[in-house]
């Protein structure tokens, strides 16, 4: 075994790809295609129509669905049946990789909510990114982490009396 071979290779730039930018347009499109297709839909359960003192709750949705949904339609179409489609790589592995460490944790604060309220699920989310991706010490990130919270909850609650979703916590105090 040489020293060549104990010093890293640089990844080939075929290892870095990931999906085409071919394949991300006509799955954005596609999404932006199901979501108009909601929004028409709603639009007409709740009235997309004109009534006798002006338009009905789903009238000016049902029309931004309709631009939606052509809009999205021609860009799928497009991306589709090009003959010569972007096969250029969307993004490459690391940066992919970058963006993952800030979904999936994102993903998993908002799931909190719904268990332990939006307070705790902030402070811990905080603190989290403060210890992980900021590398602070927990001495330092946890007074924040508490912190933040508290002004949200002062702000919100008290000072605007806009209610956030509560949890336990919140329960167990009386709010």
């Amino acid at each position: 075994m040489s020293e060549h071979d104990l010093i890293p290779e640089p990844l080939d730039p075929v290892e870095e790809r990931t999906v085409t930018t071919r394949m991300m347009e006509l799955v954005v499109s596609g999404l932006f295609v199901l979501v108009a297709l909601v929004v028409i839909r709603d639009s007409i359960r709740v009235g997309s129509g004109w009534a006798f003192d002006g338009p009905e709750a789903g009238y000016f949705p049902f029309y931004i669905g309709i631009i939606m949904l052509v809009a999205s339609s021609i860009n799928f179409l497009v991306h589709l049946l090009s003959k010569t489609p972007d096969n250029s790589n969307f993004v490459n592995r690391s940066a992919g990789l970058l963006v993952l460490k800030v979904l999936i944790p994102t993903a998993v604060f908002i799931l909190a909510i719904g268990y332990t309220g939006f307070y705790l699920a902030a402070g811990l989310f905080i603190t989290f990114f403060m210890v992980w991706l900021g590398r602070y010490r927990i001495t330092r990130a946890l007074p924040v982490g508490v912190a933040v919270p508290l002004f949200l909850f002062w702000l919100f609650e008290i000072a605007f009396l806009i209610p956030l979703p509560k949890g336990p916590i919140e329960t167990a105090l009386g709010f």
